[in-house]
């Protein structure tokens, strides 16, 4: 059978199926492609139609086609395209509709396989951050010396506040402020003629006493030579002798009366107790000073003049209980000021109060200073610096490896297992950045520094470099 027994129709469409699974195109976009084809073809398609009905017609009369007949012609127009396809074209038209499954399934790889490459790495990620990174310090043995700094005040070795001893006007004074004294010198005077007048009295009624007593006992010796010769009586002997004894009594009265008002004349002159320097003058001339008072008051509190013995200082400092057994006489101690930076002044522990203060849980110490050559002034500030000696040195561990608990202070340990494991210990001297254990902790330990609150025995740790030596 040629193609001439086709139907035009058929004969299209055998033909852009062969053409579609030669080219590897679906039939529709091979028909949608076929109006684009030349004018020459199309015109020789529609005249060899034209021409294969005529010859029908011509052939035979005119009659419907019958519904067998238009199945024979479907088959053997299908028999035809088959015979026209070749064999790769088929297989390619069979491989066709997997195409979009391929397509599909590689999205989904595309999809699916960073998710599961990211799923791995937040498991690894995970499993990591689940073991607590640490640094761990190694305990070291603790200075045997070390140096504590205490504040102190410099205080004079001895000061004391003059007041007048008898009343009177302030002749003139003989030493200002600011001015070294020695011991027994006259700082001022005080006119007082009332006292002096007494103490003329006093010597005169004393002069009587001692003229009554030396004829009291010329007549009580000459009863007493007359008695032997029995010219007077036993009784009159003895009255004389009594008369003696008072006179006698009278005189030492007298004698005390004087003796009192000299030592209140000899308070007119203001002398100075001690060596050192008059730190105040509170008294100009002709005022009037009381016994006991201030200047122009009666009764009332003051002071003349106010001296410091600064020839040696006293500095006080409170030592904490924990370094107190340490600090004995004879330890090294110099004293540091502002005024002088980077100058170390002699100074020693001259002696300590020997018990702990309850108050402040401190041991006061004093520290006396060699100050002859005038560098330093009482009443300044200045720090204490004491070399403490241990005799015992324990372990140094950094005060960030330290964890205060409920129970006291605790430090965190790494064992053999990589477990952490808590140890409650003992804090002895303080160094500042640094502390020292004395119980509860072994040199070989592995001490976590900087723990968390949330650390507990037991729990597991991954040890990373450590900061501190």
């Amino acid at each position: 059978m040629n193609d001439s027994s086709f139907p035009p129709e058929l004969g299209e469409q055998a033909s852009q199926s062969a053409h579609a699974a030669e080219t590897g195109t679906p039939p529709e976009a091979a028909r949608a492609a076929e109006p684009h084809r030349g004018a020459a073809s199309a015109s020789q398609t529609d005249g060899g139609s034209r021409a294969h009905m005529s010859d029908r017609r011509s052939a035979s009369p005119v009659e419907p086609a019958s519904a067998t007949h238009r199945e024979h012609a479907g088959t053997d127009s299908d028999t035809a395209t088959s015979a026209t396809v070749s064999p790769d074209a088929r297989q390619r038209r069979r491989l066709w509709p997997l195409v979009p499954a391929g397509l599909a399934a590689a999205l989904l790889l595309l999809g699916i396989v960073p998710r599961l490459h990211a799923s791995a790495a937040l498991t690894r990620q995970t499993d990591a951050q689940s073991v607590l990174s640490v640094s761990v310090v190694t305990p070291r043995a603790a200075p045997a010396s070390r140096e504590l700094v205490l504040p102190g005040s410099i205080t004079p070795f001895a000061e004391a506040s003059i007041y007048a001893r008898t009343s009177g006007y302030l002749a003139h004074w003989n030493t200002d402020l600011g001015a070294q004294v020695k011991n027994g010198q006259t700082l001022a005077t005080i006119d007082a003629p009332e006292l002096d007048a007494q103490l003329r009295q006093a010597r005169a009624d004393a002069a009587t006493a001692q003229a009554n007593f030396d004829f009291a006992k010329t007549t009580a010796q000459r009863w007493q030579a007359m008695l032997q010769t029995q010219s007077v009586a036993q009784q009159d002997a003895d009255t004389k002798v009594s008369e003696m004894e008072a006179r006698r009594a009278m005189l030492a009265s007298a004698q005390a009366n004087v003796a009192h008002l000299a030592e209140l004349v000899s308070y007119e002159k203001v002398t100075a107790p001690f060596d050192g320097v008059i730190t105040a003058r509170n008294v100009d001339v002709g005022a009037l000073v009381t016994a006991g008072g201030s200047p122009g008051t009666a009764g009332a509190s003051g002071e003349l003049f106010h001296i410091q013995q600064t020839g040696t200082l006293r500095v006080f400092v409170d030592v904490p209980q924990n370094d107190a057994p340490y600090v004995t006489p004879g330890i090294g101690v110099y004293l540091s000021t502002q005024q002088y930076p980077g100058r170390q002044i002699p100074a020693k522990v001259a002696r300590t109060s020997g018990a702990i203060d309850p108050s402040s849980r401190t041991l006061r110490v004093e520290v006396d200073v060699d100050n002859r050559d005038g560098a330093l002034m009482p009443g300044a500030y200045g720090q204490v610096h004491l070399q403490l000696q241990a005799t015992r040195p324990a372990l140094d561990l950094p005060v960030s490896a330290l964890l205060f608990r409920p129970g006291g202070v605790t430090v965190a340990v790494v064992d053999g297992n990589g477990r952490a494991v808590l140890k409650t210990v003992q804090i002895g001297r303080d160094f500042g950045t640094h502390v020292e254990i004395t119980t509860g902790l072994a040199s070989t330990d592995r001490v976590i520094d900087n723990p968390g609150d949330s650390l507990s025995t037991g729990q597991v740790v991954q040890i990373t470099p450590a900061m501190h030596s």
